[in-house]
């Protein structure tokens, strides 16, 4: 690889660190270009999911202002980027390495700082953001209602007291 084309493969390897919320980096070893294919499948928009040599890769790290990922650039390296909800590539990466055994989730990198593996497939088992906020509203509904019953059951006791007093009196004026 000439130079020139190195330092391109560096600068556009940091654009994608820059412009990502998340960084997700596996080793590859014994995947086919089928089984690469798959995986970018199933990330769908949200990720991008680039082969990267490791030296380019650390050089790109620190241009991008991103420690204490050397240590995962070992091997075989690919990296996910994520553009979207950092939960929905944790998820995809963490089903197709359960189908494929071949892939091997090292780390990743988010919100500031590295993650371990046992965060991402901490992150992949978590909700997407829709669920999550769906679940958040119908709570917030819940205890609104609960709140407006318990608003109105004052007067509605009220009400049925003046009705049973009426009833009463109504009873007693005929016997």
């Amino acid at each position: 690889m000439a130079k020139a084309d190195k330092a391109a493969a560096v600068a556009d390897i940091a654009e994608q660190f820059k412009e990502a919320t998340a960084a997700l980096v596996t080793e590859y070893r014994g995947l086919t270009v089928a089984n690469l294919r798959d995986l970018r499948r199933s990330l769908g928009d949200s990720a991008t999911y680039t082969v990267a040599k490791n030296t380019l890769a650390k050089r790109a790290a620190a241009d991008a202002g991103i420690e204490g990922l050397d240590e995962l650039f070992v091997g075989p390296t690919a990296i996910a980027f994520v553009k979207g909800e950092a939960v929905d590539a944790a998820k995809a990466i963490k089903k197709f390495a359960r189908e494929n055994k071949a892939l091997v989730i090292k780390g990743g990198y988010m919100d500031g700082r590295p993650l371990s593996v046992s965060e991402i497939e901490t992150l992949a088992d978590l909700e997407s953001r829709e669920v999550l906020l769906a679940k958040l509203a119908g709570a917030m509904k819940a205890k609104t209602s609960q709140a407006a019953a318990l608003f109105a059951a004052p007067a509605s006791q009220v009400a049925r007291l003046a009705a049973a007093l009426q009833e009463k009196k109504a009873a007693e004026e005929a016997a």
